[in-house]
């Protein structure tokens, strides 16, 4: 692209930098070029230029636009190091994580094995009683010392206790400062508004010896609700001596539509054209069916744009404002009201429940040679029940996972005395369904048997493992190429069966959540709208829920854009995260709201 003056500006100057703008402004284009420019002039032996993001979508994008800038040569390409934050601090923690305490083998608890670890703790504050200031304190400060102690007795450490241990290590150790530096004298820190207390304790050590680059826009700060401060940028500017340059003027995601116009007005409060190029709005009559049609009539006229410009590889979002409703409109889109035509999509939805249930099918993928196979198998179905509400475990969960294991327990202290199984035991139907599966003649093509047990799961008399199967089908590491297939398979040349496949899936995840090397969603993505952040699409639909009505008065207001879609609960949280959504679309942003109670952040402030 051709660069404007002010991206002139950030090629030629030294020193630590903060770059600001709006999205599409073109911030992480210019700092990869920058970064070549580093790397070709600036860099001695084996150092190189550390491209940091919160976010694995805009780290796959960044590596895939440095793979293919032509103006990059191969050399400079390799002097770019592109990591989430997580995975930087994940290498310094196994490295350096015994100067805090922590144990010298480490390991990660996952999000999925956290929400196990806390679920009674979870629960016990789930109610709607529980959600006062003070509950919520103390709820955290019972979880902190539970990970701490995972963290200090077993050596598992969690996502979030990265930064805190990492900023430790950092501010203890100038000989760890310096090496660090040595190793990446540039860094470049995308998303720097999101940034909590801890990171940024991280950031000002590095800052001492590293130059900085930041990168960020102060109206995209979505992440209040986990500790980003909206004073972030003036801790930069006091703490760093430093050169700031301001792209909010500049457009190159959406150039030659309103759209980013339209999200800054959002914003303000305040919209300064009647018409928008690139923004469509429709409304719909507040009920399943017209609704649910709407988002579909919207899905395939979208589909059909994008398929007739001739464009490989297009992309469409469809973003919602809760967890539910992803759920909702994937379960639609399979099978659409009125007889229409399935839309054949990709759901991003929360994946501890796809991942536990991945770890249930790789288990029954596996032989047993101990005579407790169906022991671990009902361990791993509870571990399920715990873990599959992520940080909202519900009472239905908990009591599931507890009367799986008492039927068990009971199952075998009956056996003990010589007994058959109660025939009302909950137990009667997941064996029955655990039997077919383990009887099944598995192929050594990992994709096959994977399908043919979660198929017996799916088809099974029991409605347990029939929701485990559901949640699995959002599981997309068996593509082709992939990690888990290829070690999947390599497991069964060697041994004649999958004899480590709960392990191989373990880790596969693992490693997922630190790969760099995935690519952007193509085809049609329904999401949360906090899942989009970072992402770019070539259309967007932004569909919100609508109010139910008795005797012509609203009695229930859910799955809004804002709260109730009450004026009163509008908040700067509320718009930035509208105005992200809006303006992940590069060519149209079409928005469905109800026609009788439209979005109000959609009517001008007075």
């Amino acid at each position: 692209m051709e660069l404007t003056k002010n991206q002139e500006r950030i090629m030629n100057v030294d020193g630590h930098l903060l770059v600001t703008g709006g999205p599409g402004s073109g911030k992480t284009t210019v700092s990869i070029l920058k970064a070549a420019d580093i790397a070709a002039n600036n860099l001695g032996a084996g150092q190189k230029v550390l491209f940091l993001s919160f976010a694995r979508a805009t780290v796959s994008r960044v590596v895939e636009a440095i793979e293919y800038e032509q103006k990059i040569p191969p050399e400079q390409k390799r002097q770019i190091d592109v990591e989430t934050y997580h995975s930087f601090f994940w290498r310094i923690l196994k490295a350096h994580g015994y100067l805090t305490g922590l144990p010298r083998r480490l390991s990660i608890l996952t999000p999925p094995n956290e929400a196990i670890a806390l679920s009674e703790i979870r629960n016990a504050f789930s109610s709607n009683s529980d959600k006062s200031d003070e509950k919520r304190a103390e709820r955290a400060a019972l979880e902190n010392i539970e990970l701490e102690r995972l963290a200090i007795e077993e050596g598992k450490i969690c996502f979030d206790h990265f930064a805190p241990r990492i900023g430790c290590v950092l501010e203890g150790s100038e000989r760890i400062r310096r090496l660090i530096s040595t190793m990446y004298p540039y860094i470049v820190l995308d998303e720097f508004q999101d940034t909590n207390a801890e990171q940024w304790r991280v950031v000002q050590a590095l800052g001492e010896f590293c130059t900085l680059i930041a990168l960020a826009d102060p109206e995209q700060r979505i992440y209040d609700f986990i500790g980003a401060d909206p004073e972030r940028l003036n801790h930069f500017r006091d703490e760093f001596d430093h050169i700031e340059i301001d792209l909010s003027t500049d457009n190159h995601r959406s150039a030659g539509t309103d759209i980013a116009t339209f999200g800054n007005d959002v914003l303000a409060g305040k919209f300064t054209k009647k018409d928008y190029t690139g923004i469509k709005f429709c409304g719909f009559d507040p009920y399943d069916g017209p609704a649910m049609t709407a988002l579909v009539t919207a899905t395939y006229n979208a589909r059909t744009r994008l398929i007739n410009s001739g464009k490989e590889d297009w992309s469409l979002a469809v973003l919602v404002p809760t967890k539910k409703m992803t759920r909702l409109v994937s379960d639609k889109f399979r099978a659409p009201p009125a007889q229409m035509s399935a839309i054949h999509h990709s759901a991003v939805i929360e994946l501890e429940a796809a991942i536990l249930g991945a770890e249930l099918i790789s288990f029954l993928m596996q032989p047993g040679a101990d005579g407790a196979h169906f022991k671990q198998f009902i361990a791993l179905l509870v571990s399920y029940f715990l873990g599959k509400g992520g940080d909202a475990p519900t009472q239905g969960d908990m009591a599931e996972a507890n009367s799986i294991q008492k039927a068990f327990d009971e199952w075998m202290a009956r056996l003990f005395e010589g007994k058959e199984i109660r025939k009302n035991s909950k137990l009667v139907p997941i064996l029955a369904v655990y039997k077919s599966a383990r009887a099944l003649n598995l192929t050594g093509d990992p994709e096959s048997d994977w399908r043919a047990i979660r198929s017996e799961l799916e088809n099974g008399a029991c409605p347990r493992l029939r929701g485990l199967s559901e949640e699995v089908r959002n599981v997309r590491l068996l593509d082709r190429g992939t990690q888990l297939r290829q070690f999947l398979s390599q497991n069964w040349r060697d041994n004649g069966a999958y004899t480590d496949a709960l392990n191989i899936t373990r880790q596969a995840f693992v490693q997922e959540h630190f790969a760099t090397n995935s690519k952007p969603e193509t085809g049609v993505v329904v999401m949360n709208m906090h899942k989009a952040k970072g992402k770019q699409f070539d259309e967007v639909i932004i569909f919100e829920g609508w109010p139910r009505y008795v005797n012509r008065k609203i009695v229930a207001n859910i799955d809004r854009i804002v709260r109730g879609n009450d004026r009163a609960q509008i908040t700067d949280q509320a718009r930035q995260n509208f105005r992200v959504s809006v303006t992940r679309g590069k060519q149209m942003t079409t928005i469905l709201t109800p026609k009788t109670d439209p979005c109000v952040l959609l009517v001008q402030d007075n």
